[in-house]
């Protein structure tokens, strides 16, 4: 039966000294569904991938919360795992950061990291960044611990500071980030292995994010169990699916362009796809509240009636 009402695990339950927590972004619903129909333990929600798909836009500050949390929606009600939301740097200032983490968590986020971006905020691997001053940063977390309803919501801090300083600025805003009582720590843009590891031995114990920016991003693309050893508890990979699937409709377009149908190495089939978005659900649904009768029992009760 439909499942995506029940409640989450705890963000905290899924992280593990045995094995990192892989966290692939579902641009919409569809992947959500398939990421969890893959055996994933949790996904994310992340900007750039929901931006892009959505709305067709660059992750440049073009869309804000009434736009994101419409597409939240959808993805997170259609998925019964915990979830992680990115939040941007929630659209201003303390009474914004209230009305997001609140609107999230009602939605049915697990965890919510925000970032400390100066507006207008962009993806985090684009250059020409700047943030905010650490103190205004620390008064916005201060306010998202106090605004989430369930103390099991996840509040994850994120710094753009290694980009728009260095990485003594974003080591040092990041310490200060848990001091106002972030659950987690997120360092965005390390530019080598010797960087995340610096990241991993400054917050060792605590929960961190490894930001795996498939196809261009600043920081090196490690395996999953190299970063677990550096001390990574969090992986996320915003881009993985999204670029493949871009490029997958770009070949669809151009065969349909050319005529060419489609073959079945290229696609899944009407009953994979009925598979996939669950129709068995929804029809023992109907046939349990509307049951149907047989048209042939139909026709031998009107002969015989």
């Amino acid at each position: 039966m439909i499942t995506y009402t029940q409640p989450r695990q705890p963000w905290k339950t899924l992280l593990s000294p045995d094995e990192p927590l892989l966290l692939p972004a579902a641009h919409d619903a569809l992947t959500a569904r398939i990421i969890e129909q893959a055996g994933f333990k949790a996904y994310q929600v992340g900007g750039f991938a929901l931006t892009g798909a959505r709305h067709g836009y660059p992750d440049i500050d073009l869309t804000h919360y009434g736009e994101q949390s419409a597409g939240i929606r959808d993805i997170v009600t259609n998925c019964s795992l915990p979830v992680l939301v990115d939040a941007d740097d929630c659209y201003g200032d303390v009474k914004n950061v209230t009305r997001v983490i609140q609107g999230y968590e009602h939605l049915g986020a697990s965890a919510i990291f925000f970032e400390d971006q100066k507006s207008p905020k962009q993806c985090g691997h684009m250059a020409g960044k700047e943030v905010i001053p650490a103190k205004e940063m620390a008064e916005k977390i201060q306010a998202a611990v106090a605004a989430r309803r369930d103390q099991n919501t996840f509040i994850i801090a994120r710094t753009d500071a290694i980009a728009a300083h260095n990485m003594a600025e974003a080591l040092r805003r990041g310490e200060m980030y848990l001091k106002a009582g972030a659950d987690g720590m997120f360092i965005e843009g390390p530019t080598s292995v010797a960087e995340l590891e610096l990241v991993a031995k400054t917050f060792k114990g605590m929960p961190k994010i490894a930001n795996m920016f498939e196809g261009g991003g600043k920081t090196p693309v490690l395996p999953p169990s190299q970063l677990h050893e550096m001390g990574f508890e969090m992986i996320v990979y915003p881009t993985s699916i999204l670029f493949r699937v871009a490029k997958t409709i770009r070949h669809a377009v151009q065969a349909l362009r050319e005529g060419r149908p489609m073959t079945p190495d290229e696609g899944v089939d009407m009953q994979e796809f009925e598979k996939i978005v669950g129709i068995e659900e929804w029809k023992e649904i109907e046939n349990r509240f509307q049951p149907r009768e047989n048209p042939v029992s139909r026709l031998l009760h009107k002969v015989t009636g």
